[in-house]
Parts: C-alpha cells; structure tokens; sequence
C-alpha cells in the first residue's frame, strides 16, 4: 500500500483539518518527532515543578493552622486552602482545553497521539487533596519528553515520578528488614502495587515470562523509592530491604541499597524481548484495531529489539508497514480522540476555548467525556482506557456522542461552516455518499455538522 496523506491525518494524527496540511511522507511524520515541540509552546500547560509550588504552599497553610488553631490566623490559612483547591479545579479544566487546542492546531499531530497513548500505558494519577489534579504536570513531564527517545528512559521517568509513586501506593512500601523496618515494626510492610504492575502493565505484559517471586524480589529492590510530604521524589535508603534482590534471574543490589539497583533493573526489563513484544502488539492494536495483522507487531519488535528500545525505530516500522495503510477504516475513535478530531476539523480558535471559564469546559466537554466513557483523569486502574472498540460503541456512548456532536460544535464556532464542504472538510474526498446526502439534506447548519460528525465514517480510523 502506498502512503496517504489524509489517511495518515486520520490513522495516526489528530484527524483533518481545513487550515493545517496533512504530512507528506512517513518521513516527514518521523521527522516531525525530532522537532520542536510547538504544540507544548502554543498551549502550555503547568509542569510538574510548578505543580510542586502548589503542594509545598498547601502544606505550608496546613502547618500555619496547626501552629494558631482557633485564631484570626489559622481562619485565614483556611481560606486560603480552599482558594488553592478552587484554583487546581480551574486549573485541571483549562489544561483540558490546552490539550484540545494542542490537537486542534498541531502540525506534529503524530506527536500528540504517541503522548496520549504513552500517557494512558503509564496510567497514573493522584487519589488525594491537590495531587488528584497531577495527571497533566505528570505527563507533561515524565512522558512527553520521552516519546520518540528509548523506551527505557520513559519507563524510568514514569515509574520513579512521584504522581505514579503515589498512585501505585510505593509510598507506604517499607522493607521489613530495612532500618526504618527494624525501628518501627508496625510501619514495615512491603506493597507488590508497583512492581507487578511494571511487569504486567509497563514491560513484559500480561502472562509475560515471570512468576510472582518476580514480583516480590522487584518490589523489595524498589523499596526505598517513595517522596516527601510534598509530593516531591525521594529515594530513601533507610526503608531500603537490604540485600540482593533477584529479577528474571538475573541479581540487583546488595547490602547497600541505592537508587541506581532500581534503575539497572528497569533498563533490564525494558531491553527485554517479551517488553518488546508486549508494547509492539500494543502500539498496533491501538493505531491499527482490535485484530491487526500479525506482521506488523512482528516486525515493531524486531525494530524495538535491534535498536535497543529505540522508539523512533519502533514508529518506522509501524508506518513503512503496508497493512499501516489499508483504506479499511476499522478502528473506532476513543471518546477524547472523537472529541478532539471534531474540534481539529471544525479548525476551533484558541480564543473561543480560551473564553470557556471551568464551568463551561466542564459542561461542554468534561461531562460528554464522561457519558462517552472517558471520566477525564479518573481512571478505573492502572490499565487504563480499553482499546476494544465495543467498549466506545455502546447505546450510550453512541447517544452521548451525537447529542455532543449536535449542541457543542455551535456553541465553540459562531460561525459554522456549510454541511456540504464540510464533509469533505471532515472526511476528505472520498466521503461517503450517504454522509454526503445526510449532510446537503440538513435543515440546519448544525444539524449537517453534527451529522457528518456523529457519522461512522467520522467516528472510525
């Protein structure tokens, strides 16, 4: 098969778009990985360090009130908390928007794809106070940066990061014979959250090659890796299990535990054969559909093994495969994908998002998330979204996304465009007929807008 700029845009990017162009080769598309990432520029949203700023200012107010309980003070400091908590709300919804706008306006759209699907393989997020707004901070820079580098060292920057340290509960993993352990017995307890889910989720997979003396020595060697009171990260030799811990067979650390053990171990699981099956099979089926054919993910391992877990590698021989571009459209949107790709063809402007204050993000495209079956940075578990497409395609979901498609679009563009070109605006030349003939028969422009939109044809890459 040969490359297709349009299916491209569809297949691996964010969808078509009236006002920014479709790639011109995979080479370009490969490219575009390498470049600066103007997309993060444009629409920026808080990194983790800023992120920090807010926790260490919350703990500070917390200690204010311990220290002047039942004084003017102490009033005050609460306040001021409940400010900080209205602000990580507002926050959390203006980040939504900037990802829109990322998808919207990109020229790198490949590069948003590969962040999402990188984002929800290292599912994490914080479950308490002002770390249940973390998702973005944490993705924007554990995993962005690392999506077109090896793989190793996006394993390494997710899994030490303190939102996943968090999530996985690795902050309450004590060694029983650590000296924390010995000194505070009923604090000692190791937690297996993290490590099993390094092996089954993050590296070798499901019913990879290791058994569950794997997983209790990987996570003995990875206690001591917890974070402070403000969600900063801290490797903490003294909650450390001493002694050699071995993985797969083969043997890390000693009787003086540090943090580069930890490090060893995940490099080894990350240059591992079954880790490059997993992710390759993965990486199909979630651009390609449920049942891609076999070769594709076999030759993505192949490039992941010969390159060392080089991610760029991976991407090539994913797009320079010829069942990458099979005109057969079988995969189905996910909720924020459908969502995103609407706004990308509807070319919605920066200001009209911009103008959306918290509420209105919330009832415009938090909330029809939700009925969609994404809750925006609320995971069921550490799996993540499913990649099934009956999961997407069920009596409500459907609902939700053309009662979606027939009210929003109006409401984010004063000025919709005519049903008729954007049709072929949406879905390129090749529309089909029948979308065609739903579209010029509209009684409305909305109503033609949201049809082409809550179309099968839109709704499938």
């Amino acid at each position: 098969m040969e490359f297709d700029p349009q299916l491209g845009d569809i297949r691996f990017g964010c969808g078509l778009s009236p006002v920014v162009p479709p790639p011109v080769s995979v080479a370009a598309m490969l490219s575009s990985l390498q470049g600066p990432d103007r997309a993060a520029r444009d629409f920026p949203v808080e990194h983790w360090d800023d992120f920090l700023s807010r926790t260490k200012y919350k703990q500070s107010l917390r200690q204010l009130r311990r220290q002047n309980r039942g004084t003017p003070e102490a009033a005050e400091a609460r306040k001021a908390q409940k400010v900080l908590a209205r602000h990580a709300r507002e926050a959390q919804m203006h980040w939504l928007g900037q990802h829109l706008l990322r998808r919207t306006k990109t020229e790198t759209p490949f590069r948003e794809r590969l962040t999402a699907f990188w984002a929800d393989h290292f599912t994490a997020t914080g479950k308490v106070g002002l770390l249940r707004r973390a998702a973005t901070p944490y993705v924007e820079t554990a995993i962005r940066p690392h999506v077109a580098g090896r793989f190793e060292d996006l394993l390494i920057a997710a899994v030490r990061h303190p939102v996943m340290v968090h999530y996985l509960d690795q902050d309450s993993s004590v060694g029983t014979n650590s000296t924390r352990g010995l000194k505070v017995p009923q604090k000692a307890g190791v937690n297996e959250n993290l490590a099993r889910e390094v092996l089954e989720l993050h590296t070798l997979g499901v019913g990879g090659p290791y058994t569950q003396t794997d997983v209790t020595e990987l996570a003995e060697l990875l206690t001591g890796v917890t974070l402070d009171q403000v969600a900063g990260f801290k490797f903490r030799k003294d909650w450390a299990e001493p002694g050699a811990e071995t993985v797969l067979g083969r043997s890390y650390g000693g009787e003086d535990a540090r943090l580069a053990d930890v490090k060893a171990a995940l490099r080894d699981l990350a240059r591992h054969p079954a880790t490059a099956a997993h992710l390759s099979a993965k990486l199909a089926v979630h651009f390609l559909g449920d049942a891609p054919e076999p070769g594709v993910a076999e030759a993505m391992a192949a490039a992941y093994r010969d390159s060392g877990g080089d991610l760029s590698s991976v991407y090539a021989a994913l797009l320079q495969h010829p069942a990458a571009w099979t005109p057969a459209r079988r995969n189905v949107k996910p909720a924020f994908d459908f969502v995103a790709s609407a706004c990308r063809a509807l070319a919605i402007a920066p200001e009209a998002m911009a103008g959306l204050d918290a509420k209105a993000t919330m009832r415009h495209v938090q909330w029809p998330l939700a009925l969609m079956g994404h809750i925006w940075e609320k995971p069921d578990g550490p799996d993540g979204l499913p990649e099934a497409d009956n999961a997407w395609i069920t009596p409500q979901g459907v609902s939700a996304r053309l009662q979606w498609a027939l009210a929003v679009p109006q409401m984010l563009l004063r000025d919709l465009p005519d049903p008729r070109d954007f049709v072929v605006t949406a879905l390129g030349p090749d529309a089909p007929p029948n979308v065609r003939f739903a579209a010029e028969a509209a009684e409305s422009r909305s109503d033609g807008v949201g049809l082409v939109l809550a179309s099968p044809a839109f709704q499938r890459v």
